[in-house]
């Protein structure tokens, strides 16, 4: 697989991004196919160049399909005696809806309850990251998520809450801009009404 480099200096340090060039290519032209059968030109400033930069975007946006978040989590596993509740919120999240391809974004909150094991703390974004950068429905994301967390850790319980907003419900059919969707699942512990009212008042609390 061949790769094309763009490198960007910022702050100081350089950024790589690396693409597939074959799929990349063809991805393109299919988008300039699209833009013209919405009756643009795509031969006008603009947007002459927008279908390899849409094909790059999408591939930036699925890129979860490349990861392997158990594999991300056993990376980074490491033998701790502690068993309370270990919590990462506010996790910004942004997938793209199955049903449209519109985006959805908002936050995840994610805990569990180590069992002799715990994880490094960015690696639950990570998890969060990899299923999020899927065509996704948020239902579905929020179980993946706590399913991962569950089959690598066994740990004595997983709770994760998300909240999104949905450009399909924004954008288009019913407009309802000011709409939430908030998605749970638990397991272990967390089924058990005192541990899930404590993890709730957690995500709800702010620092001082």
């Amino acid at each position: 697989m061949q790769f094309s480099l763009h490198r960007k200096k910022a702050d100081g340090y350089q950024k790589i991004e690396r693409y597939p060039e074959e799929t990349v290519t063809k991805m393109a032209e299919h988008y300039r196919q699209i833009l013209e059968l919405i009756g643009e030109d795509t031969t006008r400033d603009g947007l002459d160049k927008s279908p390899l930069r849409i094909a790059k975007a999408m591939q930036f946006m699925t890129q979860g399909y490349s990861m392997d978040p158990e594999e991300m989590l056993r990376s980074a596993m490491f033998k701790e005696d502690y068993r309370q509740m270990v919590i990462v919120k506010d996790i910004e999240i942004y997938s793209l809806c199955e049903h449209h391809m519109l985006p959805f974004f908002g936050k995840a909150h994610v805990a569990y309850i180590p069992n002799g094991y715990i994880t490094g703390l960015s690696k639950i974004a990570r998890v969060v990251e990899a299923y999020s950068r899927r065509l996704q429905v948020q239902e579905r994301l929020t179980l993946q998520i706590k399913e991962c967390i569950q089959n690598t850790l066994s740990p004595l319980g997983v709770a994760v809450v998300i909240e999104a907003k949905h450009m399909c419900m924004c954008m288009r059919g019913i407009e309802k801009q000011n709409s939430v969707t908030t998605t749970s699942d638990f397991t272990g512990a967390f089924e058990k009404v005192a541990t899930r009212e404590e993890f709730i008042r957690l995500i709800s609390s702010k620092l001082s």
